[in-house]
C-alpha cells in the first residue's frame, strides 16, 4: 500500500500533466493519469488535443503489462459511457489495474460517480478526494460548463500604480513590463477563447495570440462582442482568422452585408440576443458553451470588463499592477466603477500575489 503522502505526490503529477492540455482539449477536460507500480511510474498520460484519446487510455498503453496489479492515479472520475471513444472504466478494468485515485467525481450527468461504481463492481478499489481542492482549480472550466451551461471566466486587468488602464482620451499606454506580458501570452494560451470587445479591436487592433518561443500552436480561439459588426476587415484579427480562428458574437439586428463580408475571410458569426445597446453577455456564454468553450479570458477595454463584473460573471480575476503611475486624466481601469469593485468585491476572494520584474500579479477567485 502507499503512504498518504505517496499518493498525493502522484496525484500532483497528475494534476500537473493534466493542466499542459489547458486550452486546447476543449469540449472535454484536461485529465491526467499517472500508473504507479511497486513506487515506480510506468505510464504517464493526458487528454490529448481536442479531447481525444483522455487521458487513462495513454497511460495505460505506456504502461502496457505493467499495468496489472498497478495503481492509477486520475484526476478526474474516468468516463462509463460509451461516446466518441469507448469507456475508459472499461479500458482501465482491461488493464488489471487494481486500485484507482481520483481526483473528483465528474459532474457530468452521463458519469457522476457511474465510473467509480463500474470500477467498484469488478473489484478494482477506488479512493475519491486526494487532489480534489486543486483538481477543481483545473476542471473549472469542465464543471461551469456542466452545471451552469456556461464557460468558466477569468477577468484580465492591466491597471498603473493609480489605478488607471490607459491615456486620456482611451489612447493606450504601456502598463507592464516585458516579463508580465510574456506571463500574458502564457495565460492566453491556457484559455480556450480570449473575449474582447470592438472598442479594444477599433482602438488597438490586437493580434490576441500567444506568441511564446515554440508555443505558436497555442493560441486561443478569438472572440469578439461586436453589436453591430464593425469589425475592420483589415484588422489583425481578420486578415488572421484562417489561422487562428475567429468568432464574433453580434446582434440579431445587425448586417447581413457585414457578416457576408467577414465570413468570406473566414471568421464566424454568432447572433445573440442584445441587452439595451450591448450584447447580452449571459447570452454570449451560454452560446460559447454551447459550442464546446469551457475557459475564456476577458482581455477587454474599461467598459467590457466592468461588464462581465456588473452582471456577475467573473470567476476569476487577475490584476496586473505596473509600478508607474499614467495621472489622473487617465483612463479608469473600469468603466463607472471603482477598482475595488474587484478588489474588495464580496463575490471575489484573494488568492495571493506575486511579483513578475517590477510589476504585481494578484489574482481573485469566486467565493
Amino acid at each position: 500500500m502507499t503512504s498518504p503522502a505517496d499518493d498525493a505526490r502522484f496525484m500532483a503529477l497528475a494534476l500537473s500533466l493534466g493542466r499542459r492540455g489547458l486550452g486546447n482539449t476543449w469540449p472535454n477536460p484536461a485529465v491526467g493519469a499517472v500508473a504507479v507500480k511497486d513506487g515506480v511510474i510506468v505510464g504517464r498520460g493526458r487528454t490529448m488535443p481536442g479531447g481525444r484519446p483522455h487521458a487513462e487510455p495513454g497511460a495505460l498503453q505506456q504502461a502496457g503489462d505493467a499495468a496489472r496489479g498497478a495503481t492509477l492515479y486520475v484526476s478526474l472520475e474516468p468516463c462509463s459511457h460509451h461516446g466518441k471513444t469507448p469507456p475508459c472504466a472499461d479500458a482501465i478494468v482491461a488493464a488489471g489495474i487494481a486500485r484507482v485515485v481520483s481526483a473528483l467525481e465528474d459532474p457530468n450527468p452521463k458519469v457522476a460517480g457511474q465510473g467509480h461504481a463500474r470500477l467498484r463492481a469488478t473489484g478494482t478499489a477506488v479512493d475519491v478526494g486526494i487532489g480534489a481542492s486543486e483538481a477543481l482549480r483545473a476542471h473549472a472550466g469542465h464543471i461551469r460548463r456542466v452545471r451552469d451551461g456556461r464557460p468558466h471566466v477569468r477577468l484580465k486587468l492591466a491597471v498603473s500604480s493609480d489605478g488607471k488602464a490607459g491615456l486620456a482620451g482611451r489612447r493606450p499606454a504601456p502598463i507592464t513590463g516585458e516579463e508580465t506580458r510574456a506571463h500574458v501570452h502564457l495565460m492566453r494560451a491556457m484559455n480556450d477563447a480570449v473575449i474582447t470587445g470592438i472598442g479594444t479591436i477599433l482602438s488597438d487592433d490586437p493580434q490576441l495570440t500567444c506568441r511564446l518561443p515554440g508555443m505558436d500552436n497555442r493560441s486561443p480561439l478569438r472572440v469578439v462582442l461586436d453589436t453591430r459588426l464593425r469589425l475592420p476587415l483589415d484588422s489583425k484579427l481578420v486578415t488572421t482568422a484562417r489561422d487562428v480562428p475567429v468568432w464574433v458574437v453580434t446582434g440579431e439586428t445587425s448586417s447581413t452585408q457585414a457578416e457576408q463580408a467577414l465570413r468570406a475571410c473566414g471568421v464566424e458569426i454568432i447572433r445573440v440576443k442584445t441587452a439595451g445597446a450591448g450584447i447580452d453577455l449571459a447570452a454570449t456564454l451560454q452560446a460559447l458553451a454551447e459550442r464546446g468553450l469551457t475557459r475564456v479570458m476577458v482581455e477587454a477595454g474599461p467598459i467590457l470588463s466592468a461588464a462581465f463584473l456588473r452582471a456577475d460573471l467573473v470567476d476569476e480575476a487577475v490584476l496586473l499592477r505596473g509600478p508607474k503611475p499614467v495621472g489622473a486624466d487617465g483612463l479608469d481601469a473600469l468603466d463607472g466603477l471603482p477598482l475595488d469593485a474587484l478588489t474588495a468585491s464580496p463575490r471575489l476572494t484573494a488568492r495571493g500575489a506575486e511579483a513578475i520584474g517590477h510589476d504585481t500579479i494578484e489574482t481573485f477567485e469566486r467565493s
